[in-house]
């Protein structure tokens, strides 16, 4: 666990930053599955996600790990064709959060631990839409998906779920943070 950037770092910070992007496109294809996985995202995320974020964050106690995982869902994004505003604007404010939080809390457990329930909600731009643009997300869920998905997607998705689908990837993502310190016997300092 160093405080620095040196090579070892960078090359662990390569591997992190594969495994979080993958965990992010895992996240964003399992939506087709059916509309109540693209609903709870969040969830998803947070089983995928927590673990890689803790680890990274706890081996590599140095500013950027957060923007790099940030950069990384970006450019998944415009491999994909999606680099729009909505997709990539949280990823900046998460980012930078995280980093704030990181810093602000000097490495620790606490501060690590916030940054990595922030980060993942790297997949925030795509399902809370959902709640904020449900014009948009109806139109592009008739024509990008299965006939009758568009109309599934949105009585799946009351205004009372949102909460609910934050709430519980927040715990999820605690949960999973912990586990991981527990399994990888990462320091809680």
């Amino acid at each position: 666990m160093e405080d620095k950037w040196n090579g070892r770092n960078a090359l662990w910070m390569v591997l992190y930053l594969a495994l979080y992007m993958a965990g992010t496109a895992i996240t964003c294809f399992a939506g087709a599955i059916h509309p109540i996985v693209f609903v709870g995202y969040q969830i998803i995320a947070g089983i995928l996600l927590a673990g890689v974020c803790i680890a990274a964050f706890r081996r590599i106690k140095a500013p950027g790990v957060a923007a790099i995982f940030s950069l990384g869902v970006i450019l998944i994004y415009i491999l994909m064709g999606d680099a729009s505003a909505w997709h990539c604007l949280p990823l900046v404010i998460l980012g930078a959060l995280a980093e704030i939080t990181r810093v602000a809390c000097k490495y620790n457990w606490r501060g690590d631990l916030i940054a990595t329930v922030i980060m993942t909600f790297s997949t925030f731009g795509l399902y809370g839409q959902i709640w904020f643009n449900r014009v948009y997300t109806y139109e592009c869920a008739i024509e990008e998906m299965a006939d009758g998905y568009a109309d599934k997607l949105m009585s799946c998705s009351p205004a009372w779920a949102f909460p609910v689908v934050l709430i519980v990837g927040i715990a999820v993502s605690v949960l999973v943070a912990n586990l991981t310190a527990k399994l990888f016997k990462l320091q809680k300092d």
